[in-house]
């Protein structure tokens, strides 16, 4: 997530060795022959047999292609036939908004963009939905886990204007920064300086009177222990201050182990383990599911992936932790998001049919938008209509 960024002809070639069809040049032939007459034919036919096997092995070509292109679509075309297929089916009744819903907000809101009348203005659209959290943008951390003063001048403002104009709704600091995880550039956990740092910048935002922390940092790898050894930290000092931890979560493997195989091909860490997932979830108090960039190319696959998600994540968070699901609060096209197919209707949707599915029953469940400086009327059309009732 990126809240720093606001309205955010081949021909074939000859085969090796092969030579185009020339005319028999002369030559002493005849002589080697005994002077036998050779058949007017003979030269033809060779040219014949020639295009023959040309032919064959074209043909020999084309098949093996078609049959590995085959192999390598048919996996993807299965899963993506399924996902349609999970999106089937009707929510069960009474999965809509438990009134827990949050919301991602840019930097503008903490740096002096935003003042009084943009307040109020956005008071008046979310005060008659479940939204009950704010993630701030209040960094980037610097990469050593520090956290400039300077970047949220207008941060105790913020607290006390939505602590009048919304009352019981919380407002959370949102920290993150880039790991050093595809390049030797960003934040390194692994060194205990730096997660020291972290918790001090998160004590730092708590004095200035944030209910909360709301922590994203990506790309993480699944089973990264140091991740959790902060998670452990960050939540003594936030209990400390009877204060909320939240995080941002990568999405659950799909199919068992992926994450794993996907790391063979890219140091892109897309997914983590649904065991990692559970492990994260019981050291925070929410946790928020980015399920959206998911390259996924149609509407119904879409929404069948939120689906497969909420479920999985539903399996492993305990009851006593708040899971969110996230929503796409903008619109974009390209290779990981496409605008026609991550609709806010599909996820919403599919959300709903995962909680009917798995624990239709839950409480501590909500939906949280990406983000509020994107975010189109379709965004907030879309999700009252599915959710909010």
């Amino acid at each position: 997530m990126d809240p720093d960024t606001e309205p955010r002809t081949t021909g074939r070639p000859a085969a090796h060795g092969e030579e185009p069809p020339q005319g028999r040049p002369a030559s002493d032939d005849d002589s080697r022959t005994g002077g036998a007459e050779r058949s007017p034919d003979a030269g033809g036919e060779a040219e014949a047999t020639g295009h023959t096997r040309r032919r064959r092995r074209i043909r020999r070509v084309r098949r093996t292609a078609l049959t590995v292109l085959l192999v390598l679509l048919l996996p993807l075309l299965t899963a993506e036939t399924a996902l349609r297929v999970n999106y089937m089916g009707d929510p069960a009744d009474g999965t809509h908004t438990r009134n827990r819903d949050a919301m991602w907000l840019g930097h503008a809101w903490v740096d002096g963009r935003k003042d009084d009348a943009d307040l109020a203005a956005f008071a008046r659209r979310v005060e008659t939905t479940g939204i009950r959290d704010l993630y701030v943008h209040t960094g980037p951390m610097e990469h050593d886990g520090t956290l400039p003063a300077s970047l949220y001048p207008k941060a105790r403002w913020l607290i006390d204007a939505v602590h009048r104009e919304l009352p019981g709704v919380r407002v959370q600091a949102f920290l993150g920064d880039v790991l050093a995880t595809e390049s030797a550039d960003g934040m390194r956990l692994e060194r205990a300086a730096t997660r020291a740092a972290v918790v001090r910048s998160a004590g730092q935002v708590l004095d200035v009177g944030y209910d909360g922390v709301h922590l994203d940092l990506e790309p993480l790898r699944s089973g990264d222990r140091n991740y959790l050894s902060l998670l452990d930290d960050l939540r003594e000092t936030t209990r400390a201050r009877e204060a909320r931890l939240s995080v941002a979560a990568h999405q659950i493997d799909p199919l068992p182990a992926l994450h794993s195989v996907f790391g063979v091909f890219t140091e892109n860490p897309k997914w983590w383990s649904q065991e990692f997932f559970g492990q994260v979830a019981r050291r925070v108090d929410q946790i928020a599911v980015m399920t959206y960039d998911t390259a996924q190319p149609l509407e119904g696959t879409y929404g069948g992936y939120v689906a497969q998600q909420t479920s999985l994540a539903l399996e492993v968070t305990p009851p006593t932790t708040h899971l969110l699901i996230g929503l796409p609060f903008y619109h974009e096209s390209n290779f990981d998001h496409w605008g026609h197919a991550e609709t806010v209707a599909a996820a919403v949707r599919g959300a709903r049919l995962g909680l009917s599915r798995t624990d239709a029953g839950r409480e501590l469940f909500g939906l949280a938008p990406y983000i509020d400086f994107a975010a189109t009327e379709t965004n907030w059309k879309e999700y009252r209509e599915g959710w909010v009732r």
